[in-house]
């Protein structure tokens, strides 16, 4: 089954979902940081992964991300709102973590690996296209961390990213996206990764579905997106949702996102 109507989607079943942060972290202006592992609601998760060969594909049993409802028998589950608000003027980016390996070494040399697949948390069970690569910092670095990560594409080719280098220094929970090779729209999993030039630090890797996003202008605005402006997304009753916070400042201070799951 699937929401194809208004109609349909003001009858749907609906599920609301809270996502603040009561711990800031510090942060680079206009970078990405994670916040998975700050109190709040939902509470901290772990940051560093428990595979660095095969990975793992967290879920809403996973800790320190939302529970979600089972849907109805058939019934296809969408995003249909989301509220952002925070103290600082940031954007908040709303994922689902389909895949996460680490935490890896700064000088780790890995290959040959099989990825768990998540293929039951893409539309069609087939369709990668538009996942995105990321790193994310899970002890603080020393130089500047280069990688060189070898995937499958979309299509299950392999392929790389060749040497990708970081910001100098990442700090404890910056992330950094990951450019695909030219022409690959998106990636199954990571087979091999090498670091380089780096002399300390620890970091993952993660696959990231991207589900919507807001932008607070100014200091503890509100946005609300309805079900337009969300474009309804296709969600799961198993998906690992996180916020992933680009502050105009130096800290992430305390985010919040109000998302509506509607299924039918």
């Amino acid at each position: 089954m699937a929401i194809t109507t208004p109609d349909g989607l003001i009858a749907a079943a609906k599920q609301r979902i809270q996502m603040w942060k009561s711990a800031t972290r510090t942060a680079v202006a206009a970078a990405p940081f994670s916040v998975f592992d700050l109190a709040g609601n939902v509470g901290a998760g772990t940051l560093a992964g428990t595979s660095t060969t095969t990975g793992t594909v967290p879920t809403d049993a996973t800790a320190g991300c939302p529970i979600i409802n089972a849907f109805g028998g058939g019934n296809t589950g969408y995003i249909s709102r989301i509220q952002g608000s925070s103290p600082v003027a940031c954007r908040i980016k709303l994922y689902d973590v389909l895949w996460k390996a680490g935490a890896y070494a700064f000088n780790v040399s890995t290959s040959g690996n099989s990825p768990t697949s998540f293929s039951s948390r893409i539309p069609n069970g087939t369709d990668y296209t538009g996942l995105e690569l990321w790193y994310e910092q899970v002890t603080a670095g020393t130089l500047v961390q280069n990688v060189n990560v070898t995937y499958n594409d979309e299509n299950g080719a392999s392929s790389t990213t060749g040497v990708y280098a970081m910001p100098a220094a990442m700090i404890l929970g910056r992330m950094q996206q990951i450019p695909l090779a030219a022409g690959d729209k998106g990636i199954q999993g990571v087979t091999g990764v090498v670091g380089t030039v780096a002399s300390a630090g620890t970091f993952n890797l993660l696959v990231l579905r991207p589900l919507g996003e807001v932008r607070i202008r100014v200091a503890n605005d509100s946005v609300i997106q309805d079900a337009f402006a969300t474009g309804l997304p296709i969600i799961y009753a198993d998906s690992a949702l996180i916020m992933v916070v680009v502050a105009d400042s130096t800290a992430t201070s305390l985010p919040e996102l109000v998302v509506d799951i509607s299924n039918g």
